[in-house]
């Protein structure tokens, strides 16, 4: 039997590369803190926006409360990351309540957005968005990331606010039976693109 010579020079060649390529995906996801060899795996989280009893204004939170706020400054929606031991409804029921000290009543799916690399060490995001019409209780005015507002739907997008919100807040509040599932990708804390369908 011939013995088997030295692979060929191509096989070396391509091998090389692979595997240097390779190590490039992984320093490079290293360095953005992110394992290249995990499938997208986003944050889950619930996102809030809630009506006034007139259907005129929005409850929102002022994030003026620490310095170390990645959203210090900017005005939002009620929400958080889903608990391991909960659904969605029950996720944005519970944020409503810890945040705003009220009971959600009547709210309905408006739709869901994927964040890559929205958060401030490369993690990904992915958000059910949810409008609160009904509600019993007293909101507060503050909790322990800012002010609590009511805003005029109207005029709310002149506020401080992420850039990215500007562009589905409309779908939030447009009255479109149908819902809108988008992806949002973000770099260097900026929003990349935009895009949605609806269903």
């Amino acid at each position: 039997i011939k013995p088997a010579g030295p692979p060929p020079i191509t096989a070396i060649f391509f091998t090389d590369a692979a595997e240097g390529i390779a190590g490039l995906m992984v320093w490079c996801a290293q360095f953005k803190g992110i394992d290249p060899l995990m499938p997208y795996c986003p944050i889950l989280a619930t996102l809030a926006y809630v009506l006034s009893p007139d259907k005129k204004q929005v409850l929102l939170i002022h994030r003026n409360a620490r310095a170390d706020d990645e959203h210090l400054g900017k005005y939002n929606g009620l929400g958080g990351k889903v608990e391991d031991d909960e659904d969605v409804v029950a996720s944005i029921r519970r944020e409503v309540m810890e945040e705003a000290g009220i009971r959600c009543e009547k709210l309905t799916l408006r739709g869901s957005i994927s964040w890559p690399f929205f958060g401030k060490n490369g993690e990904h995001w992915f958000g059910m968005i949810f409008l609160v019409e009904t509600f019993s209780g007293t909101p507060f005015t503050q909790n322990s990331e800012g002010d609590l507002c009511w805003v005029d739907i109207d005029t709310m997008m002149d506020l401080p606010m992420w850039d990215g919100d500007r562009q589905f807040l409309p779908l939030v509040f447009d009255g479109d039976p149908r819902a809108f599932h988008g992806v949002m990708p973000y770099e260097n804390g900026r929003m990349k693109s935009w895009s949605y369908s609806r269903i």
